[in-house]
């Protein structure tokens, strides 16, 4: 059986890692998305899976749509560049090529979807948060658990059937960046266990269904008409990938890295952000939230002490 990789994120590169290091499910082809400008100077930047197939020394491919004729004609073909043979582990017809996706951002439509086996790396227990943001929404949600399912690609929603899933909890000062390295771990384990035994698929069940929407500007907004207890799990949700922020008077945003619930603190008076001595403080309808490390528009990370000590806010003292 050859193993084609179909990825982009940072989570997906580590999931290639996995495969590549594996004796049998080394990829003989991997396809990512093109190049994208970033940055201030908007430099065309390869996406985390193409700096890694390369550094890995596995040929990579950057099409415009991966449901185009050409790269679909690249995928087939990589079962005969490693000597494949028809007839796979879940499939009986066509070449002996299995795909495996992971973070991908485009949507993979027919013939592609009919054309070879495609197992999906999700790290949610599905079929709790579908959709784009599965790390980031269990984190804001509160939830105590969350995981890693192997699904069978289809055209819904990462509402294909699951072949293995294993669960992850998510512990209380958990941010976006220590529970995905976990879910990577243990995504990768998964994908080699369910292509060494081509597990058996369950259809997922009907209850239960919530959607993981991708994470938007409002989304990162710490509104202080909320509880200083959601307004926690939003910073460490977003940590260090996209980042929370605080509105301030002037209309700008203050990025927050870290933050922290003040133990025994009532609502403020007054709802927003104020400050308390080296204290930078966000009074929410529920609770207070400190601010602990900060980052001003054009400026780099600071605690709030050293941020203090160059900005002034109304109410300081």
């Amino acid at each position: 059986m050859t193993t084609v990789f179909l990825g982009t994120s940072h989570f997906a590169a580590a999931i290639l890692d996995r495969l590549a290091g594996s004796k049998a499910h080394r990829p003989a082809l991997v396809v990512t998305r093109p190049d994208r400008p970033r940055g201030r100077g908007r430099r065309a930047t390869p996406p985390p899976v193409a700096e890694r197939a390369r550094a890995l020394g596995i040929p990579l491919q950057q099409p415009h749509s991966v449901n185009d004729p050409a790269a679909r004609a690249l995928i087939a073909e990589a079962a005969g560049s490693t000597g494949g043979k028809a007839g796979g582990s879940w499939r009986g017809d066509g070449p002996d090529v299995t795909i495996v996706v992971c973070a991908f951002g485009a949507l993979i439509k027919e013939p592609l979807l009919s054309e070879h086996t495609i197992l999906n790396v999700h790290p949610s227990l599905l079929p709790r948060w579908r959709g784009a943001a599965p790390i980031e929404r269990a984190i804001m949600a509160g939830d105590q658990q969350t995981g890693v399912s192997i699904i069978r690609l289809t055209a819904g929603l990462d509402s294909g059937p699951v072949c293995l899933a294993g669960s992850e909890p998510i512990r209380p000062d958990d941010t976006f960046a220590s529970l995905a390295a976990r879910l990577q771990q243990l995504g990768g384990e998964l994908i080699i266990r369910a292509l060494d035994d081509a597990a058996p698929f369950t259809e997922q069940p009907e209850e239960g269904v919530t959607y993981a929407e991708k994470i938007g500007p409002a989304d990162r907004l710490l509104d202080p008409s909320r509880p200083a207890g959601e307004l926690e799990r939003v910073v460490r949700a977003l940590h260090p990938h996209v980042g929370a922020q605080v509105e301030l008077e002037d209309g700008t945003r203050l990025g927050v890295h870290r933050a922290a619930l003040v133990v025994g603190g009532s609502s403020a008076a007054e709802l927003g952000l104020d400050a308390s001595g080296d204290r930078l403080l966000l009074g929410c309808s529920e609770g207070i939230l400190e601010l602990l490390v900060v980052q001003p528009p054009g400026g780099r990370p600071m605690d709030a002490a050293a941020y203090l000590r160059g900005h002034e806010l109304p109410g300081r003292r």
